[in-house]
């Protein structure tokens, strides 16, 4: 699809550019389920989804993923003023499951600033997880604030607005099957 073919789950709106299709989406999930298997072979695994945005690529990865594991979501958002995050993070909704001596992989659709995404990571490594790591759809590699590394990648993001695949604007468009800029 171009910016001159009509998407109907798009209501009108032109896109730049599909920038990833379902099927590299997919082909890149199965990829990142096997290793996640590969990863973690003993343990007991909880996939924490940072929500709304990693739902979907969250559902999609853990059925590639050949091992026992939990899944549980997390909430998290940053007060301070309208312009810009104070760095604070205040979990909305706290994972219900106990985290201590788990394996715990955090899944994030895209890292932007990493803020928030650091400090919920202090966050969570203080619950005494026995490893903690970060499982991002996209990485738009701009992201000055993030202290901890990106263990598993989906993609390099262009640095565009995107939306589809979970990603949103103004919680539209998270329904898509694959991943565009918007014009």
């Amino acid at each position: 699809m171009n910016a001159t073919t009509a998407d109907p789950r798009l209501d009108g709106r032109p896109v730049k550019r599909i920038a990833f299709d379902a099927e590299r989406i997919a082909a890149r999930v199965r990829e990142l389920g096997a290793e996640i298997t590969r990863r973690y072979p003993d343990g007991e695994l909880l996939v924490l989804g940072l929500l709304k945005g990693s739902f979907i690529f969250l559902g999609d990865l853990v059925r590639q993923v050949r091992r026992p594991l939990q899944v549980d979501f997390v909430v998290a958002s940053s007060y301070g003023d309208a312009r810009s995050s104070s760095g604070h993070v205040r979990l909305v909704y706290d994972p219900e499951t106990t985290l201590e001596g788990k394996h715990i992989l955090l899944v994030e659709d895209i890292i932007d600033s990493g803020r928030t995404l650091t400090r919920l990571m202090d966050v969570l490594s203080e619950r005494r997880p026995r490893s903690l790591d970060i499982c991002a759809l996209l990485h738009k590699h701009v992201a000055e604030h993030l202290r901890y590394p990106v263990t598993l990648l989906g993609f390099d993001a262009p640095d565009e607005f995107l939306v589809g695949y979970g990603l949103d604007h103004a919680e539209n468009f998270r329904h898509l099957p694959y991943i565009a800029s918007l014009q």
